[in-house]
């Protein structure tokens, strides 16, 4: 409980599921789901003899970005603004090595 808790301040992919249950359900809840994640981690870590690699915190993000940009553009329709999207062309990176 108290590493959910920890976890839940690091810049990583616990802590933005700390934030989105958090939002939703409670502290306490997103707590307990934190917790119950790094036991779900630590079991495939151990059984698949594999280093733990970290998730970064825009995974959310990176998974679903329609979704994303709807709940931004509401949220700023609801502030008020007037919203004009425009599609940019996208980079694709490529990694040497």
């Amino acid at each position: 409980m108290q590493s959910a808790h920890v976890a839940s301040r690091s810049p990583t992919y616990l802590a933005a599921q700390y934030r989105r249950i958090a939002a939703r359900r409670g502290k306490k809840r997103a707590t307990m789901a934190v917790a119950h994640s790094i036991l779900v981690i630590a079991y495939y870590v151990i059984q698949r003899h594999e280093p733990y690699q970290k998730l970064r915190v825009n995974y959310f993000d990176q998974q679903r970005p329609e979704t994303m940009t709807k709940r931004l553009v509401k949220r700023l329709k609801q502030l008020g603004h007037q919203v004009t999207l425009e599609s940019r062309p996208t980079t694709q990176v490529v990694s040497c090595g």
